[in-house]
């Protein structure tokens, strides 16, 4: 995780595009300028970047079933809940789940577990439209590969099918 750029996700742990969901892991860094002042003696992850690290995951299941054609930008976080502090170190696992896509919007759930135990949740909605720039593209699809996201899937025949072969959901 690499708070200071906004790289929240830092592997993606499972992805099932007939469920719609994925899993990601996201380890929170031992140290970070965030952590001078949220707060000095007892650092803390911001509770904002909890929903930001639920929206990403969110924003990646999406981008991979809409095969990186389109953009999902965040609308907005509701129902969220911050059940607990997390800390540096601990590593946060998001499981993201499609609930809804049509018309230019998403809605999607969101929770957030470290060690098992429920650390924050949200109803996530994201604004899906053409890239409004080659290289943002570009840059989420590097982003992708670097975090794992699988970027085939099996194919009638077993072979892995290239992802402009992808259906969109």
């Amino acid at each position: 995780m690499r708070l200071e750029y906004f790289q929240m996700i830092d592997k993606v742990l499972a992805l099932d595009l007939e469920a719609r969901t994925l899993k990601s892991a996201n380890v929170v860094p031992e140290q970070s300028p965030i952590f001078e002042g949220h707060f000095p003696g007892h650092p803390l992850l911001p509770g904002v970047l909890l929903f930001e690290i639920m929206a990403q995951s969110c924003g990646m299941l999406l981008l991979r079933l809409h095969n990186f054609d389109r953009m999902a930008f965040l609308a907005s976080v509701d129902k969220g809940k911050l059940r607990t502090f997390v800390t540096p170190g601990q590593t946060i696992e998001v499981h993201a789940e499609l609930v809804h896509d049509g018309s230019g919007y998403a809605r999607l759930k969101a929770e957030g577990r470290v060690e098992g135990k429920l650390v924050c949740n949200a109803e996530v909605t994201l604004k899906t439209m053409p890239f409004p720039a080659p290289e943002l593209r570009g840059y989420l699809l590097s982003t992708a590969e670097r975090i794992g996201m699988p970027m085939a899937c099996p194919d009638t025949d077993g072979a892995a099918a290239p992802l402009g072969k992808l259906a969109h959901v």
